[in-house]
């Protein structure tokens, strides 16, 4: 088989860049290695920055997401005992964010990919990248009790940070920069109407909690907890009851149908591409969830390198996906250290004095009592507009867009 544009991943980085590259009359094939029922249940990210948003609906991806998502004008920060809503639209000039589940914009891309778009191979087991510095790389992979290689133009990773693709960038090339956090969240989802209209972050003496949302009918809440917790150690009365205390106010309960423990890390790999593989995603950089930054970034990435196909295909100039990396790289390394810095404000380290505690209070209060200070976490939250080199790289909506 060939292909103009290999797929590694199909999450919501590699399907997006699949449909993106359909629009643009650009031809590809995605290689998942789960099947399709693990891809639809995993359970990620559910914030979406407008930039996002305006991507999934300017590829038909944005009907069902209109109709059940919950657009959020703001957050509102919790701590000492008091509470202070920040607010999105008068500090960002409109800004604001949708709920909306990973596991829903997986479901809505793969079902356009399979009615419209190219091949998209479940069950594909990678084995490796070869050739990456030629001008025809190749995957190896398995699918259907078959041996089977995949010749690309171009091959593109989204197989996360454990996967193949990372490695086709030569170690002696590759770097990766890490911040490994020393606590976790246990994280729930639950048949219980939100008590609560916007998410709301908690800065407690008993550690932080967030509640969240997944519908009107469905909260998504997480705990700050040690690493290593086992989820079997918190029973569904004693994980209330702590929401109820760390979050100061009384909470919906309902049965609990999801519990997990999510541990917390930083990582970036540059360069974000050698020869002609290209890293998106979770295969190039992690964020801790705190900054709702993770599907974001990874939106971004792929409309980045989509508008450089878009480039190449009409100029037949390779300037756009010469520079994805650093221009890409700008944006993740903003959005890590505004990730480190929700995640650091927030929580509390096992081993931080009551001095610590104090200058994150004195932080918070400087949000809260600042419209500059506010200003700088709402433009942040919200999605910082992509820089010049994208929208002077073509035009059209994926052009246009703040990602």
């Amino acid at each position: 088989m060939h292909t103009t544009v290999g797929i590694i991943g199909g999450g919501p980085a590699g399907l997006l860049l699949a449909r993106l590259l359909h629009k643009a009359g650009i031809d590809s094939v995605v290689l998942e290695s789960r099947a399709r029922s693990y891809v639809e249940q995993r359970q990620r990210a559910g914030i979406l920055e407008q930039a996002t948003v305006d991507v999934l609906r300017s590829v038909g991806a944005g009907a069902r997401m209109d109709r059940e998502g919950l657009v959020h004008h703001g957050i509102e920060l919790r701590f000492d005992g008091r509470a202070h809503r920040i607010d999105f639209p008068a500090l960002t000039g409109g800004g604001s964010v949708m709920v909306y589940a990973q596991t829903e914009v997986v479901k809505d891309l793969i079902a356009l990919q399979l009615a419209e778009g190219g091949p998209l191979l479940f069950h594909a087991q990678v084995h490796a990248v070869e050739g990456a510095d030629t001008d025809r790389p190749t995957i190896r992979f398995a699918h259907e009790g078959r041996e089977q290689s995949l010749t690309c133009d171009y091959v593109v990773g989204c197989d996360g940070f454990h996967g193949v693709a990372r490695h086709a960038v030569p170690e002696v090339l590759r770097r990766t920069y890490e911040r490994t956090y020393p606590y976790s969240w246990l994280g729930i989802l639950a048949d219980a109407a939100p008590a609560y209209g916007e998410l709301i972050y908690a800065h407690s003496a008993r550690g932080f909690a967030l509640a969240s949302m997944r519908s009107p009918t469905v909260s998504r809440l997480y705990l700050q907890v040690p690493n290593g917790t086992d989820p079997a150690e918190w029973p569904d009365a004693r994980i209330w009851d702590e929401l109820d205390a760390r979050l100061d106010q009384p909470l919906v309960r309902g049965p609990i149908t999801a519990k997990s423990v999510l541990p917390m890390r930083s990582s970036v790999t540059e360069p974000m591409r050698h020869g002609r593989v290209f890293l998106a995603g979770d295969a190039a950089h992690i964020v801790p969830p705190t900054g709702a930054k993770g599907l974001n970034l990874a939106a971004a990435d792929v409309i980045v390198l989509a508008e450089a196909f878009a480039h190449l295909a009409a100029t037949g100039s390779t300037q756009l996906l010469d520079t994805y990396s650093d221009t890409c790289l700008r944006r993740v390394w903003r959005a890590e250290h505004f990730s480190y810095f929700m995640t650091t404000t927030l929580h509390a380290d096992p081993a931080q004095s009551t001095f610590d505690t104090r200058l994150q209070l004195s932080q918070l209060e400087r949000i809260t009592t600042s419209p500059h200070a506010a200003a700088e976490l709402a433009e942040n939250y919200v999605g910082l507009p992509l820089g010049p080199a994208l929208r002077s790289g073509g035009h059209g909506t994926t052009a246009r867009l703040r990602a």
